[in-house]
């Protein structure tokens, strides 16, 4: 379980105002929609909270230790901002299998499980360079989570789905929440949002309306 807080946050880039001013506290055991047009800041604030950019001002604090003083990067995240990195001279199952070695916290049982759980489990041995869009999308997802989260960043994830894997994806989220995950999608879906959300943040020009 974990409590984010973004304090007076704003980023400037090549002197435009990305993030103005933000204000916000994200709770443990809810889904947050971030909801705004294109270019509108969604995708920054995750950045943001993923410690991948440095504000102009303010901070965050991740569980009341602040990002890039206390802590460089949030424990225990999993995040789909733009393009995952895949590896496509491997199967699914070897990129996963290649990140769980890092921390090695996850079974080749609890891996071939999110394969299944993603909808991935015919193809385990398939290389990921012959993957459609989709189940490029759904092995993304399948690394965002498959080390159990408490902190979960998701841009756009039902992007390229077909409608069952939206709908087994939506399912995955919200056991997720049960289990004390803070969630927050990034989307201008707003059937996704009102679906999952437990509250959606509107995003407008940088600032959170």
């Amino acid at each position: 379980m974990s409590k984010i807080r973004i304090i007076n946050y704003s980023k400037t880039i090549k002197k435009k105002s990305i993030l103005k001013s933000i204000n916000y506290t994200f709770e443990s055991g809810n889904i947050y929609g971030l909801f705004g047009r294109n270019g509108s800041g969604k995708t920054m604030i995750l950045r943001a909270i993923a410690g991948l950019i440095y504000p102009n001002e303010g901070h965050i604090e991740i569980d009341d230790k602040v990002l890039h003083k206390d802590i460089d990067f949030p424990p225990e995240i999993g995040v789909i901002i733009e393009n995952t990195e895949l590896l496509p001279q491997y199967s699914g199952y070897k990129n996963l299998k290649i990140l769980a070695n890092i921390n090695k916290k996850v079974s080749d049982e609890e891996i071939l499980t999110t394969l299944q759980q993603v909808g991935l489990s015919p193809y385990i041995n398939l290389k990921v360079k012959e993957y459609s869009l989709g189940m490029k999308q759904r092995l993304s997802i399948a690394q965002a989570i498959f080390e159990k989260p408490r902190i979960l960043l998701l841009d756009e994830p039902t992007n390229a789905l077909d409608e069952e894997s939206i709908t087994s994806v939506r399912n995955l989220l919200l056991e997720l929440k049960n289990q004390g995950c803070t969630i927050l999608i990034a989307s201008h879906n707003k059937e996704d949002l009102n679906i999952l959300s437990d509250k959606i943040v509107k995003i407008v020009d940088g600032a959170i309306e």
